[in-house]
């Protein structure tokens, strides 16, 4: 078993190995759909012990084998709240290969942000939330030397988006990332949202669905597949056969309507709460309102054509920076989580 943590910077300082955050085990999971379950329903042997999936294992990738996989890509867009942010975050620890400030805009830092936002602090969403890295480009323009991949291969950004309704201004910088028409290589979408709309399942499948509709109208080349060719060679001719026509119409115009040519799409549901959840949020947003809120999420984004993986089993025994976020060890869990999803896409199909 291998440290991938061992040539990062402020590995020591910080602590952190990849082997405290995963147990590896055989068998791999073969397939994306046996890997997002057992990505969802593992867990640890004790309290901040190395996350387990069940069943069969995920990856722990290196940082050359993460560059490869999200250069196979156009654009990774991340949409959501600040648990999505801080996977953001962690994607670029994990390229940066660095445990103290891979995931914050350390290049004009000062002395005193140096030391407020280091390590595990990072992700404290009070006093280091606007010094987060939102995009890679911002890494590539303002500190390419610390990007550990190749120029210009990778594009990873998140838009910041909490709210249902969602304000037109937000979908307005959505539309500004997507192309009219198909680019080269695909685009790959992960989605995040709940605790702003105190886990409302309908605001955030409200949520969801503007941002599938919003995303195929200005790119229809994402929802693009070849017709299907009618069942139906002659006219009906009486009552009861038309009816029959006719529902099954209806019936192929809902299958349509979800219908994908090659658009890869995650949502991610929130983590379990901690101890220091604030006492006002322990009914509507404390573990048993989470637990119930992933499992219809996951079943309702599934009939959208959306991947689902849950992190609430991952998070449960973790440590919470402020009971409502993981630390920088449960982000890095996500963040290849996120990887491994992306790592099974079949993009020789696009």
């Amino acid at each position: 078993m291998v440290d991938t943590f061992a040539s990062y910077k402020y590995r020591n300082t910080c602590n952190i190995s990849s082997l405290d955050l995963h147990a590896p085990f055989a068998p791999l999971c073969s397939d994306r759909q046996s890997m997002i379950t057992a990505m969802s329903s593992g867990g640890r042997i004790g309290h901040d012990a190395p996350y387990m999936p069940r069943g069969c294992d995920m990856r722990w990738f290196s940082t050359e084998e993460i560059c490869e996989i999200l250069s196979r890509f156009e654009k990774v867009i991340i949409l959501g709240d600040s648990m999505m942010r801080h996977v953001v975050g962690s994607i670029n620890v994990l390229i940066r290969k660095d445990l103290g400030y891979g995931a914050v805009t350390d290049w004009n830092f000062s002395s005193e942000e140096r030391q407020d936002c280091f390590c595990n602090y990072q992700f404290n969403v009070k006093a280091c939330s606007v010094q987060g890295i939102f995009k890679t480009a911002d890494v590539v323009k303002n500190d390419p030397e610390s990007l550990a991949c190749p120029a210009n291969t990778i594009d990873v950004i998140i838009e910041m988006m909490i709210r249902f309704p969602i304000p037109s201004d937000e979908l307005d910088r959505l539309r500004a990332l997507l192309p009219t028409k198909k680019p080269d290589r695909p685009y790959a979408f992960v989605f995040g949202h709940g605790l702003w709309n105190d886990l409302d399942l309908q605001a955030t499948l409200d949520w969801l669905d503007t941002l599938l509709e919003v995303s195929k109208q200005h790119a229809p080349w994402l929802a693009s597949s070849p017709s299907k060719p009618s069942h139906l060679s002659t006219k009906p001719k009486d009552r009861a056969a038309a009816a029959a026509a006719a529902a099954a119409a209806a019936a192929a115009k809902r299958e349509r309507k979800h219908e994908l040519g090659f658009w890869p799409r995650l949502f991610m549901t929130p983590n379990a709460a901690g101890k220091e959840k604030p006492d006002e949020w322990i009914v509507s947003q404390g573990n048993k309102a989470l637990m119930v809120f992933e499992d219809a999420v996951g079943m309702e984004v599934r009939r959208r054509g959306v991947e689902h993986v849950g992190t609430w089993n991952m998070s449960i025994q973790s440590n919470k920076f402020d009971g409502v976020h993981v630390d920088l060890k449960g982000n890095l869990v996500k963040a290849m989580m996120v990887m491994n999803w992306l790592n099974m896409i079949e993009v020789e199909k696009f």
